[in-house]
């Protein structure tokens, strides 16, 4: 086994032993990315990456920073200096940026190596990892490439399910961590909203976008909270908080944990649901208390459409700089909205173009009221709903999705329960703001899938304690696709 295939901790203990160096580190994960099978990476960053891991080499190791010489991916909506970010989408197929994102700083501060940039749904938008305008990334489980891994965070997911990097960055808007997690067998953590600066991350959604990223455990998880959880000036929603948590980070004594009876009622995947269940028993025999509650179907099958609604709209006026003038290749035309049609016409994928039909129409002067501050307010009484039910809770869990990675263009049934709510049920942790996490519980035909767990704001220690002890309970710490085999 490489040292690229252990986590942060280990292989920063290798460093420090020095069975290896920053720079065979960073050949090891080049070699990876350039053999990567499974359409992840936007852009190979090799001539800097290498650049820095051999000028890594002469320096000392230091002992507690353990993000020194580390390879990692980023997600290609972080603006990166002098590097093409292009948010994959063709509109932006040629864009240099001029600063650096701050979680990228923060990054770089740290002596990390980021080796690619990965792929993605365009602009952020989708949630099946075939919007990329370099096409459709897939599922490392699958070397058949017949299941999707998610998105739209779907590069960052594959690169670290397939063993290339041990940690990656993606954005969450919905679930688009969580769910590429849950497909990829992976950790997939999103902060409370507003921990981690969101300063040159390209906003699809801005009420409801996260950094939150992929590791193989729940310890690499904490360790780059720890790091990226800084104040930032530079963003204005960026808050200035002390976390805690009231326990030791590995007991499981004092925790309640809340099942919504109208949530998992849904789940039909007999192999799926009996595992889910068999964990919840092993999880009340160490102590933690589940509790059944109803969260109101209604409001549940609501969170979907609401957050459609939410986040078109937010995503049409953010993007309304993309007009072939001030962003993206400027096409011939005699007047500027001749310029922008065409530029958006040449530069969106359909599902973009629909995405801003529809966030324009509800953003309408006609439309508002009905529309857009009607989806405003079933917010707010879905995160109403969601606070009373954890003012006696630490938190709601669940499986993260109803059974194993779909197919592509698998035939569902997308006006059932199934799939209004228990493949969307996710966004509720956007729209609260809370911090939630994805980890995998088991394996169906060699294909992982996985529990979510999410908690009140700014209990994200209190929830990786959580998390801490279901990855001990389950022994599926580092599950990768080439280790997969060790699991049956």
């Amino acid at each position: 086994m490489s040292y690229l295939d252990l986590d942060i901790l280990s292989i920063h203990k290798a460093l420090l032993e020095g069975k290896t160096k920053p720079s065979l580190l960073c050949k090891e994960a080049l070699e990876r990315v350039k053999k990567d099978t499974n359409n992840a990476f936007e852009l190979v960053n090799e001539e800097e990456a290498l650049r820095l891991a051999l000028k890594l080499d002469e320096e000392e190791v230091p002992f507690d920073n353990v993000f020194y010489g580390i390879p990692y991916v980023l997600k290609d909506n972080y603006s990166t200096k002098g590097i093409k970010t292009t948010a994959s989408s063709n509109i932006l197929n040629d864009f240099v940026p001029l600063y650096d994102a701050s979680v990228y700083k923060l990054l770089k501060e740290a002596k990390a190596v980021m080796v690619a940039k990965a792929s993605m749904d365009e602009l952020a938008m989708g949630g099946t990892g075939t919007t990329s305008h370099i096409g459709t990334t897939y599922n490392p489980y699958d070397p058949k490439h017949e299941r999707m891994i998610g998105g739209s965070s779907s590069g960052s997911a594959a690169s670290v399910s397939a063993s290339i990097v041990p940690f990656a960055i993606g954005s969450d808007t919905g679930d688009s961590v969580r769910k590429p997690a849950s497909y990829a067998g992976l950790v997939g953590f999103k902060p409370t909203w507003g921990l981690i600066s969101r300063y040159g991350l390209f906003s699809y959604a801005p009420s409801l976008d996260t950094v939150a990223y992929f590791t193989r455990g729940v310890d690499d998880a904490r360790l780059l909270l720890n790091l990226l959880v800084k104040h930032d000036l530079n963003d204005a929603t960026s808050l200035d908080v002390t976390l805690e948590d009231d326990e030791s980070k590995d007991e499981a004594k004092n925790i309640t944990l809340l099942v919504f009876k109208d949530l998992d009622v849904n789940l039909k995947d007999e192999v799926t649901k009996n595992v889910y269940h068999n964990l919840l028993c092993k999880l009340k025999e160490q102590g933690i208390t589940i509790k059944e509650v109803t969260f109101g179907h209604d409001l549940l099958a609501a969170i979907y459409p609401t957050y459609n609604v939410i986040s078109f709209a937010e995503a049409t006026s953010n993007n309304a700089n993309l007009d072939g003038v001030k962003f993206g290749p400027r096409p011939e035309g005699k007047t500027y909205q001749e310029v922008m049609m065409n530029a958006r016409t040449e530069g969106f994928s359909n599902l973009i173009k629909r995405r801003f039909v529809i966030g324009s129409y509800v953003l309408y002067k006609e439309n508002q009221k009905t529309l857009f501050l009607r989806a405003k307010k079933v917010r707010r009484k879905i995160v109403e709903r969601l606070n009373e039910l954890l003012a006696d809770a630490d938190g709601f869990i669940s499986l993260a999705a109803p059974s194993i990675a779909p197919k592509f263009f698998e035939a569902t049934d997308k006006l059932s329960d199934a799939y209004v709510i228990n493949d969307n049920y996710l966004a509720i942790a956007n729209f609260s703001g809370g911090p939630s996490i994805t980890l995998p519980i088991g394996l169906k035909d060699k294909m992982p899938f996985a529990v979510n767990v999410t908690a009140k704001t700014f209990d994200d220690l209190k929830l990786l304690r959580i998390a801490k002890v279901i990855e001990k309970t389950t022994g599926m710490k580092g599950l990768s696709y080439p280790e997969v085999n060790k699991y049956e």
